[in-house]
C-alpha cells in the first residue's frame, strides 16, 4: 500500500458546481416547444367559419359602414382579427395544452402584425387630416356671404313666426297624446321633432316611440300608427293617424328593434355609405319619410365632414331612394324636403371657417378675426326654406355677439350679417326679467325686423309649458323690452299687439326710431283668435264621443261632470288637470286645495280666463 496521499488540491464546490451544469435541466426561458397541433387546417378552417359567424352578430349588432373613411370600419376589422385569434385558440385547445398555447402565441405575430398596420394607417389618415396642418381647407367647408338684414327680414311675417321651440311642443305633443285613450298606454312622443314648413306654415313633425319592450313586442307588427304635427303659430297639435289616412303604420323607425330598426335597415340597403342621422319630414300630402343625410370625408381619412346625398326613405314601406346633394338642391320636386344639414354640422362647419380663415396658429395665439357660433341656435321660415339662425361671437366667452348667420337646411346656403349686440342668452334673461314677478320663461329667441332694429322675438311660458305671454327685446340694446300677457290681453293676438305696442313706445323712448313709427304696421288682426276658436271646434267635434261633448256655456265659467283627471308635477308644483265637457281643465294644488278631494263623476263649476285649445288654465273649481 502506497504512504503517499491523493493530491487534495481542488475545490469541492466547484467540482459540484460543474457537474451540476452538466446535468440541469433547461428553464422554460431557455427552451422553445412549438409543436404542430394535428389536422391543423381543418382547425383553422373552423376557427375561420366561427370567426364568420361571430363577426356576422357583431355587424348586425352595431352595423358599422364599410367604409375606410370612418374609424369604425377599421375598428371592426381590429375586432374581427381578435375574435379570430380567440376561436383558433379555443379549437386548438389552448387552455388545456401548454404545447398548444406555445404554437397559438408563435402564430399570432401576423395577426399583432395586422393589428399595428390598421393602427399606422389609423394615424397617418388623422395626421393627413388634422386642422394643425389642414387649416385651410376646413376654412373653406362652408362659404359665407354677406346679406342685409333689412332686405331679407322684411319677407318675414309677424304674425307666422313660430311660437314654441322644441321643448314647448314636445310638452303640448304630450299632453295631446295622453288624451287619446288608444295610444296613451302604449306610445310616447319621441324626444326629437323636425321643424318643416308644411303648406306655408312652421310646423314640428314627431315620430312616436314605443312605451316599452312589452309594448314592442305587442305593436310591432303593426307598426307606429300615428304622428305628431304641432302647428308653432296656432299652436294646435294634431294627431295624425298613418293607418286610416294611408292604410297602413309606420313599419321602420328607431324605436323597432331588429331589421326595422330604421339605421340598420338603411345599413343593409347601402352598406358602405357614412349616414348621418336621420330626419322625421312628411310631403305635401302628409306621408312620412325618413330624410338621412349621406356624409363624406372631404379632409384626409376622418376629417371635414359634409353632406353629399340624401336618402328618402318611405317610413310606412322602407322602399329608399338615394339623390346626390346637386340634385336635392335644384329639383323643385324635392323642394318639400326641409332639413339635411343639420343644426350641429352647420354650426361646426361655420366654427371651421371662423377659427381657420386665417391659418391655425392664428387661432391660437393672436386670433385675428377670430369667431365661432354663439350658445343655441333656432330656425326661422324664410323662402320657403328652414334656416338655421345663430349669433356669432369672439373665441372668449362673450356676453355679446357681434353679428349673426343664417344657414338653409336644405342647400347650405349661408348669409352673415354684421348686426351686433347681446346674445340669445342675454335676451332671454332680459325677457323673464321683466315678468319676473308672474316666473315665465322665454323660448330660444327668433329675430325679426321692426322699424329696422334686428329684434329678438320669444314666447313666454309657465308651469303647464302653455304660452302665457311675449316679449321682444332689441338687439342693440337688451334694456328695450316690450312684452304682452295674456292674462291682461285676454287673447293671443291682443298679447302679440301689445308687446308690439309696448316694444315700439320702448324704441321711441329710446331714440331708436322716430314718432312717426307705428305700431299698427306689425299688429295682427285680432279676429283671428275667434275664426282659430271656430275651426278647432269644428275639428274635435268628429273626433269626440258620442255622449261625451256637452254645449259650452257662454262666458268665463264651466259646469259640468268630471270625466278624467291627471295629475303631473312642474317645478316642484302638483297640478291636476280635469276633463270636463271634452276639455282639460288645469290648476296647481297650490291654488286650489279642493281638487285633492275630487273625483270622477264630480258635478263642478270651473272659471277660467280664456278657453283656447284642448288645455284651459282654471282660476277657480268648486263641487256643485
Amino acid at each position: 500500500m502506497s504512504d503517499k496521499m491523493p493530491n487534495m488540491d481542488y475545490d469541492a464546490d466547484e467540482v459540484i458546481s460543474n457537474f451540476k451544469s452538466k446535468f440541469k435541466w433547461p428553464g422554460k426561458s431557455e427552451v422553445e416547444v412549438v409543436v404542430t397541433p394535428p389536422k391543423i387546417g381543418l382547425k383553422i378552417l373552423i376557427s375561420i367559419l366561427l370567426t364568420i359567424v361571430a363577426s356576422g352578430i357583431l355587424y348586425y349588432a352595431i352595423f358599422p359602414a364599410l367604409n375606410f373613411k370612418t374609424s369604425e370600419f377599421y375598428t371592426f376589422l381590429i375586432a374581427i382579427v381578435a375574435i379570430f385569434m380567440a376561436m383558433f385558440a379555443v379549437v386548438l385547445g389552448a387552455r388545456k395544452k401548454v404545447e398548444r398555447k406555445e404554437y397559438v402565441k408563435k402564430k399570432s405575430i401576423i395577426p399583432v402584425i395586422i393589428v399595428l398596420v390598421i393602427a399606422v394607417v389609423m394615424l397617418i389618415g388623422w395626421l393627413f387630416g388634422a386642422t394643425l396642418f389642414r387649416a385651410k381647407s376646413y376654412s373653406k367647408l362652408m362659404e359665407v356671404s354677406n346679406s342685409n338684414f333689412t332686405e331679407d327680414f322684411s319677407s318675414i311675417n309677424y304674425d307666422e313666426v313660430p311660437r314654441l321651440d322644441a321643448a314647448t311642443a314636445k310638452v303640448l305633443a304630450d299632453q295631446q297624446l295622453g288624451q287619446l285613450d288608444e295610444y296613451k298606454s302604449q306610445y310616447v312622443v319621441s324626444q326629437e321633432s323636425t321643424q318643416i314648413n308644411y303648406k306655408g306654415k312652421p310646423v314640428r313633425v314627431a315620430y312616436l316611440n314605443y312605451a316599452d319592450v312589452f309594448r314592442w313586442f305587442s305593436n310591432t307588427k303593426n307598426g307606429l300608427p300615428a304622428y305628431m304635427l304641432i302647428d308653432l303659430v296656432s299652436q294646435k297639435v294634431q294627431v295624425v293617424n298613418c293607418v286610416d289616412k294611408f292604410g297602413e303604420g309606420i313599419k321602420y323607425s328607431p324605436s323597432e328593434l331588429f331589421n326595422e330598426k330604421l339605421i340598420r335597415h338603411l345599413r343593409f340597403q347601402y352598406p358602405t355609405e357614412i349616414l348621418d342621422a336621420p330626419n322625421f319630414e312628411i310631403d305635401d300630402e302628409a306621408h312620412p319619410y325618413w330624410i338621412t343625410p349621406v356624409l363624406d370625408k372631404k379632409i384626409g381619412l376622418f376629417g371635414g365632414r359634409d353632406v353629399k346625398g340624401v336618402i328618402i326613405t318611405d317610413a310606412l314601406d322602407g322602399k329608399s331612394h338615394y339623390y346626390d346633394i346637386e340634385t336635392v338642391r335644384t329639383d323643385k320636386e324635392l323642394n318639400w324636403i326641409d332639413v339635411v344639414y343639420s343644426e350641429n354640422l352647420v354650426c361646426e362647419q361655420y366654427n371651421y371657417y371662423g377659427r381657420y380663415a386665417h391659418g391655425f396658429w392664428n387661432s391660437v395665439f393672436f386670433q385675428k378675426d377670430v369667431s365661432v357660433v354663439s350658445d343655441g341656435c333656432g330656425n326661422i321660415a324664410l323662402d320657403d326654406d328652414v334656416w338655421v339662425y345663430t349669433g356669432v361671437t369672439s373665441n372668449e366667452s362673450d356676453t355679446s355677439n357681434f353679428g349673426f348667420i343664417l344657414c338653409n337646411q336644405r342647400t347650405k346656403e349661408t348669409r352673415y350679417y354684421k348686426n351686433g349686440g347681446a346674445t340669445e342668452n342675454s335676451a332671454k334673461t332680459s325677457a323673464t326679467d321683466a315678468v319676473q314677478n308672474y316666473g315665465y320663461q322665454a323660448t330660444f329667441p327668433i329675430l325679426l325686423d321692426i322699424e329696422g332694429q334686428p329684434t329678438y322675438f320669444m314666447s313666454l311660458y309657465g308651469d303647464s309649458f302653455t304660452v302665457k305671454g311675449y316679449a321682444l327685446v332689441n338687439l342693440d340694446d337688451k334694456t328695450i323690452v316690450g312684452t304682452g300677457l295674456l292674462d291682461v290681453a285676454k287673447s293671443d293676438a291682443k298679447a302679440l299687439n301689445a308687446a308690439v305696442e309696448n316694444y315700439i313706445d320702448a324704441l321711441k323712448d329710446e331714440g331708436k326710431v322716430d314718432e312717426s313709427a307705428n305700431a299698427d304696421d306689425y299688429k295682427v288682426d285680432e279676429t283671428t283668435d275667434t275664426q282659430q276658436a271656430a275651426d278647432t271646434e269644428e275639428a274635435e267635434e268628429p273626433a269626440a264621443e258620442e255622449g261625451k261633448q256637452e254645449e259650452q256655456p257662454q262666458g268665463n265659467t264651466v259646469e259640468g261632470e268630471i270625466t278624467d283627471i291627471k295629475t303631473s308635477v312642474n317645478d316642484g308644483n302638483t297640478v291636476y288637470y280635469l276633463q270636463v265637457n271634452g276639455k282639460y281643465y288645469y290648476i296647481k294644488v297650490t291654488d286650489c286645495m279642493d281638487v285633492l278631494l275630487m273625483n270622477k263623476g264630480d258635478k263642478v263649476v270651473i272659471t277660467f280666463d280664456k278657453a283656447d285649445g284642448n288645455f284651459v288654465a282654471a282660476k277657480t273649481v268648486t263641487k256643485k
